[in-house]
């Protein structure tokens, strides 16, 4: 079994734990790699390749890991407390990001001593940021062994887990408002901050290069983004387009309802789009680099996943909950701290991998970051947290008032305008973030109190009578 002069325990018990025969490690020697990272190339020949199992997303945060030393744990005489150290080692300690995880039981140590709410508000955000990074880490290594259907379905639906739990725990403590900003401010994020550096260092970094990238993925995203538009519009021109007098807030739950129905089916249509009729297009943004391989098992990664997600939720249950007392502490408004804050500690991984691959001249991929990620938000996390609320008897529509939804409609009409050539340099990315910072001012200075809502979504008191019109 073992004639090849295979001697590492570590990748045995790998082996063992993901059902990998000997005769499988016989087809493949040619991939084994020396040392205490044999059985990964094996582990990747299983899977048939990288493409198709990574998203944009997981590369892009992939820049933040770093590579372990097998070393450190090779020597450990217990297989069961060696395969848990390996484990930690790679999950814990490999992300740059693993500086800021102090912060999560800080913030659970601050919340059970009753400290400050806006320290437990700070560290509860610190703490999430290489959460995040790790659950796209873990989603990958899943993605090797269930194939690149399954995997790409896992990236779809976990790529922004932590604002999709943050929204459900706003909606258990009925903050409407809280999801709409935070939903909001995820897919300015990426459209204007994400996208707008990426393009400003990725100009300035390849001044004496021309900067191109497919247009036909971001055609496609760049039509989602305007489908999802046209959700939130709808809803605010039935309020406007009303006679006065006329209450309109059941006929606009209704339709956005409705209308988030139809936005998932167009986001499930996208899946088999991206992973089946037309999965070139986004095969195309692929790089060849070094071969990446399962670091950890099949089950050990699931463990992980589901422990990263019970943390998130108690640190997203922490921010929802004292996001009222940082704000008042602060002197911020709700508005800002949903729409801006949150979304740079959502986004940082990604960010920051998508400004590297920017200044790599691979703009494809940087695309691929910002367009992929706020169109899961807008076509997945929002329709979804509607329904959601809808299944809780919570009246959450797609009414983002005025100020929010002539912010979205601006912020994709720009960026559709931006990416129209198929070529990027520098002045893009300076129009893209200056817009960004403008609105970011604008929700800075607005003093809107959280739950302030507009009769017209929310008016609990005033109930319509048979002819539409207000009655107390």
């Amino acid at each position: 079994m073992n004639h090849h002069g295979r001697n590492d325990q570590g990748s045995t018990l790998n082996d063992m734990e993901n059902g990998i025969v000997s005769s499988y490690e016989d087809d493949h020697h040619q991939n084994i790699i020396n040392g205490n990272n044999n059985n990964k190339g094996e582990s990747y020949g299983l899977l048939g390749g990288k493409s198709g199992c990574r998203s944009p997303q997981n590369m892009s945060s992939s820049l933040l890991r770093k590579k372990s030393d097998p070393i450190l744990v090779s020597h450990v005489r217990f297989q069961m407390l060696r395969a848990f150290l390996t484990n930690l080692q790679e999950v814990i300690l490999g992300t740059k990001l693993a500086v800021l995880f102090p912060a999560v039981p800080l913030a659970v140590a601050a919340d059970f001593y009753h400290f400050g709410r806006p320290w437990i508000f700070a560290l509860s955000l610190l703490g999430l940021t290489p959460l995040a990074e790790r659950v796209s880490f873990l989603t990958e290594q899943i993605a090797y062994f269930t194939g690149p259907t399954v995997g790409g379905l896992l990236n779809a639906t976990c790529g922004n887990a932590t604002e999709l739990i943050i929204a459900l725990f706003a909606l258990q403590q009925k903050k409407i408002d809280v999801v709409k900003y935070s939903l909001l401010g995820s897919i300015i994020s990426n459209l204007l901050l994400v996208l707008g550096t990426s393009l400003l260092c990725g100009g300035l970094a390849n001044l004496k290069k021309e900067q191109r990238y497919d247009r036909k993925q971001a055609d496609v995203n760049s039509l989602l983004l305007l489908l999802g538009l046209l959700c939130h519009i709808l809803p605010l021109m039935f309020k406007y387009a009303a006679a006065p007098g006329i209450y309109v807030g059941n006929y606009t739950l209704q339709l956005s309802r409705a209308s988030s129905i139809f936005m998932l089916l167009a986001y499930m249509s996208y899946i088999f789009f991206q992973l089946k009729t037309h999965r070139q297009l986004f095969d195309a943004q692929e790089v060849e680099e070094e071969e990446e391989k399962a670091v950890i098992g099949f089950w050990s990664a699931f463990s992980w996943l589901v422990g990263m997600t019970v943390i998130i939720a108690v640190l997203s249950e922490y921010v929802v909950g004292t996001i009222e007392a940082a704000s008042n502490s602060w002197g911020i408004s709700v508005s800002f701290i949903s729409i801006i804050l949150l979304p740079i500690v959502g986004n940082a991984a990604e960010h920051a991998g998508s400004i590297i691959f920017a200044l790599k001249n691979k703009l494809d991929i940087s695309l691929g970051v910002a367009l992929g990620s706020a169109t899961q938000i807008s076509m997945f996390v929002v329709p979804l947290s509607v329904i959601v609320a809808w299944i809780m008897d919570i009246r959450m529509d797609l009414d983002f008032n005025i100020l929010e939804t002539s912010s979205l409609a601006f912020t994709i009409i720009i960026t559709a305008f931006t990416l129209q050539d198929g070529t990027s340099h520098y002045m893009k990315g300076v129009i893209l973030f200056l817009c960004y910072i403008i609105i970011a001012a604008c929700f800075f200075v607005q003093k809107t109190p959280l739950n302030n809502a507009a009769l017209f979504n929310l008016g609990p008191e005033l109930t319509p009578s048979s002819s539409g019109v207000l009655t107390a």
